[in-house]
This record gives structure tokens, C-alpha cells and sequence, in this order.
């Protein structure tokens, strides 16, 4: 399928608003541009005020016979998402592709989420456990069970356009929710695309309207859900500043946010590492994406006795790393997602020469005649030789900038690796066992994932994905991170013939 032939059906702007398999839109009109050479797409009909009102009381009424399908068969219709998913992966990866600017292997990659996650909440949808517990009085019963919590928001951002949606949408529908999606404005069809996929199982199986919802367009679109008192909970992928702006508009109607935020990931390289694994998983986390993942790599903490080395190799792979076409074959980096991003991004390598670091190589604007696609947002993947303290390596830089830091021991480089706002992913290189279990314990990384020789990018599927500290606390796609999609509820029974107090109080009437 082509999926831009499939939206733009040549009837003008594509309908950016659905309540599952009905799609309709009376908005303004939006340009959906692609980074690669800055073509418009296609137009995309932005949600009005009233169609967003129309899809919350739909979703509401779903709610009412969605949560009460038995978990199993919620989790069916979950199944046969994926095996649509399956079907049309190639050719979604490929818009993932045009309209992001990752490359196409990464695009299959991010549809590979999707159809995993979906996996996944198919098991979830048998496992939905709760614990029995004993109580102090007697001939009484104590146990929870978990309820759907209802009408659940998800805000994406462009980088995964698709993928971060799934793992929200699936794992919250086989627990009874129903979901309202509201893509990033730079990826709407994405968005379009995978709600039509969507669409063809909800037909298939009689689901009502209203289980799963689009909805498209700016920030204002975005701040009716996370206002909206009728969305228990809103899970927000992006920018420290917009997660804590969602966090307190949310905080203050007592709903509830799940956040994820910034990373400003670490790398670890011990003098007692394989280094030629370590080069290769730092490289794919530092470019990978063009470095506009949440889990790219943006620091390498590197042992002082071989810091001339790892830099030497990274410079020489560096220099012959393949910009351009992203749909092409052997392309290895594809555009930044803006002109916003570029300008960012030179701003970033100006302030690392101005507190006294060094770029070593790369950072080059690539744009007009030095394009590789004329029109493109391209640029030269960055090493520069930086200090953790530098303001600027403090903060983080959606581009492929890469701060080599030199330490003299694994526990200078944990310290310096923990002491920044973000919290998200970090890893380590060593084959030496004390050095691993360090940065695994209580005193090592602070980050929601740590991992072992494997760099900081790449989540795996069914392990919870999220962060520590301003990265915004919350879990995805994997463990126990089911739970924040539900509420809790405590039952104890009296199936005795006495009615005991707890504490064993005395109140006789």
C-alpha cells in the first residue's frame, strides 16, 4: 500500500479526526512536510473545538462496553492489530520514513515496536493480576483488583511517530481503556495512517466508535486533553518544559500524567572494555536517528588509557558515515526533522567553543547547496571535547552531538554521568564484573535504564521504558507499567456472621 496515496484520496485535505473507523474534519488546513527535501506532503485538517468535543463523548459512551469485554477478547482485537501491522509494516515504515526522516531501516524497526508491543498486550490481557491478602479479622477476605481507569490521552512526539502511540494504546486497551491520540503536528500522517490500519480490524470485529481516536494539530489541541477533566490520565512524550507544563496543569485537576521526558544519556568506557563492541553501539547511539532520539547517546565518559584510541576510531568511522536520502540504501543518517533543529544545533556547538571545549569534527550545516537533498534539513554528525559541567552539556541537544569527556576511573565517571537533571538511559563498557555491578547498584547509575555492554539506545519490548528526575518518572511498554493505565481498588469481605472491628476497637450501638 501507498500510504500517501491511500490519505490523499484527491478529495483536497486529508480528515485528520477519527473516532475509529469514521474520519471527518472541518479545520484548517495544515502542511504535512517531509525533512528530506522540505516537500509538502500532503495537507492534513487540524481538530476543531467541536469535533474534539464530539470524539470525548464517543469515547466516553465506548468506554461504558469496552471495559466490560472480558481482557482476553480486548486482547484479541489487540492481536489482529498486529497482524495487520505485519501486513502493511514495509509500507508504513517507508511514510515513517518520508515524513520523520529516519532511515528506512529504522522505519521497519519503529513498525517492529508496534507489532512486539502488540504481542505483548495479548499476554498482558490474561494477566491482569491482583494479590490476596490476608486479614486481621476473622472470617474476613482481603484482595485488590485493578479497574479500567478510562478515557486515556496520548500526546507523541515526531521522532517515533508511531511507535510510542502503540505502546500506550495497546497495552491501555487490553486493560479497558480507550484511547485519544493526538500525533505531533510534524508527523500527522502517521498518525492518519495507522488509525486506517486500525480501522480495518475494528470493522472486522463490530467495535464500537470510540475506542480508538484521533485527533490532530497544534499545542492548542493538545492543551484541551490535558485540561479536560474527563481524561483521567495523560501520557506525554517530549521536552522537559512541555512535560512539566503537562504535569502541572494536570497535577492541579488531580489527574494523573505519565511522563516521558528529556535524556541526556551517558556512555561508560572503562579502560577494561571490548572496544570494538563499545564503538559500534556508541556511534549507532549518537547518530542514530540524527540523533533526535530520547535514549541517543549525548555524553561518552572515556578512561584516561584509552581515550586517544576510542577517539581516533570514532573520528575515522565519523568521517565516512553516509548523509542523506533516509529511503535510500546505505544511508546511515537522514535529516534533522526542521530548520528549528539545525539553527539548535549550531547554537549548541557555538556555546561548547565558548566555554572552552573543542569540536573535533562535523557540525557542518549541510543545507542549500551543501544538501545531499536539495531542500533537506541536513547536517554533519558532531564530536566535540567537553566538560560535564559546561551549561551546555547539561542540557540536552535533539542533534547528533556527542561530548567526549575524559575521567580517570569508573567512579569519576558515574559521578560526573549522574550529575545532570535528566535521567533517562545510560550504559556501561567493561568486562570487568566489580565495574558492571557498580554502575548497577544503589551507588551507580541513576537512570531508568542501565545497561551492560549494549549502548543507550534500542528499548527493548516488554521491559518498562522511562526515566528518573526531570526525564519525568514514567514507564511504557513493558513489567508492571500496565498498572498506570488502571486504578486500584482494596476488597475485603465479610463472610463470617460477626461484624469485627480492625484494630479490634469496640463500638457497640
Amino acid at each position: 500500500m501507498d500510504f500517501l496515496t491511500q490519505i490523499f484520496d484527491g478529495k483536497g485535505p486529508a480528515l485528520g479526526t477519527s473516532t475509529g473507523q469514521s474520519f471527518f474534519g472541518e479545520g484548517d488546513a495544515f502542511d504535512a512536510r517531509s525533512p528530506i527535501d522540505g516537500a509538502v506532503l500532503g495537507q492534513v485538517r487540524a481538530t476543531t473545538r467541536e469535533e474534539y468535543e464530539h470524539v470525548v463523548s464517543t469515547a466516553q459512551s465506548a468506554f461504558e462496553s469496552w471495559r466490560m469485554m472480558p481482557a482476553p477478547q480486548r486482547g484479541e482485537i489487540v492481536r489482529q492489530i498486529g497482524d495487520a501491522l505485519r501486513e502493511y509494516k514495509e509500507a508504513l515504515g517507508l511514510l515513517v520514513s518520508q515524513e520523520m526522516g529516519k532511515i528506512y531501516q529504522e522505519g521497519l524497526g519503529e513498525v517492529q515496536e508496534m507489532i512486539d508491543i502488540c504481542d505483548f498486550a495479548v499476554g498482558l490481557s490474561r494477566q491482569l493480576y491482583g494479590l490476596t491478602m490476608h486479614s486481621e479479622r476473622p472470617l474476613h477476605r482481603m484482595y485488590e483488583q485493578w479497574h479500567p481507569l478510562g478515557i486515556v490521552g496520548v500526546m507523541s512526539a515526531f521522532n517515533f511517530p508511531v511507535a510510542v502511540y502503540s505502546w500506550n494504546a495497546m497495552v491501555a486497551a487490553v486493560c479497558g481503556d480507550v484511547v485519544i491520540w493526538k500525533p505531533s503536528e510534524k508527523a500527522p500522517l502517521c498518525g492518519i495512517a495507522v488509525q486506517q490500519i486500525i480501522a480495518g480490524v475494528l470493522a472486522d470485529n463490530d467495535v464500537p466508535e470510540g475506542v480508538f481516536n484521533l485527533i490532530q494539530g497544534d499545542r492548542e489541541v493538545g492543551e484541551w486533553c490535558t485540561h479536560d477533566t474527563r481524561l483521567p490520565l495523560i501520557s506525554a512524550t517530549g521536552s522537559i518544559r512541555m512535560g512539566k507544563e503537562v504535569a502541572q496543569v494536570v497535577g492541579a485537576r488531580l489527574g494523573k500524567s505519565l511522563l516521558e521526558l528529556g535524556g541526556n544519556n551517558a556512555v561508560i568506557v572503562s579502560d577494561k572494555a571490548d572496544l570494538e563492541m563499545a564503538i559500534r553501539a556508541i556511534v549507532f547511539g549518537a547518530v542514530g536517528t540524527a540523533g533526535q532520539r530520547c535514549t541517543s547517546t549525548r555524553r561518552l565518559f572515556v578512561h584516561d588509557a584509552v581515550f586517544e584510541d576510542v577517539k581516533q576510531r570514532l573520528l575515522a568511522i565519523y568521517k565516512n558515515i553516509t548523509i542523506g536520502d533516509p529511503t535510500a540504501e546505505g544511508t546511515l543518517v537522514g535529516p534533522l526533522i526542521d530548520d528549528q533543529a539545525v539553527e539548535t544545533m549550531q547554537a549548541a556547538l557555538k556555546a561548547v567553543i565558548e566555554e572552552g571545549g573543542e569540536v573535533l569534527y562535523g557540525g557542518d550545516d549541510l543545507r542549500g547547496s551543501a544538501a545531499p537533498v536539495a531542500g533537506g534539513h541536513y547536517v554533519k554528525p558532531a564530536i566535540c571535547i567537553a566538560e560535564n559541567h559546561y551549561d551546555i552539556v547539561q542540557e540536552e541537544t535533539f542533534a547528533p552531538i556527542l561530548y567526549l569527556i575524559r575521567v580517570s576511573s569508573v567512579e569519576e565517571a558515574v559521578a560526573l554521568h549522574n550529575n545532570v537533571k535528566q535521567g533517562l538511559s545510560s550504559s556501561i563498557f567493561t568486562l570487568n564484573m566489580r565495574e558492571s555491578e557498580l554502575f548497577l547498584s544503589h551507588q551507580g547509575s541513576d537512570c531508568g535504564i542501565a545497561n551492560v555492554n549494549i549502548g543507550t539506545s534500542g528499548a527493548e519490548i516488554g521491559g518498562a521504558f522511562g526515566g528518573e528526575k526531570e526525564t519525568g518518572g514514567g514507564r511504557e511498554s513493558g513489567s508492571d507499567a500496565w498498572k498506570a493505565y488502571m486504578r486500584r481498588q482494596t476488597n475485603t469481605i465479610n463472610w463470617g456472621a460477626e461484624l469485627p472491628l480492625a484494630q479490634g476497637i469496640s463500638f457497640d450501638v
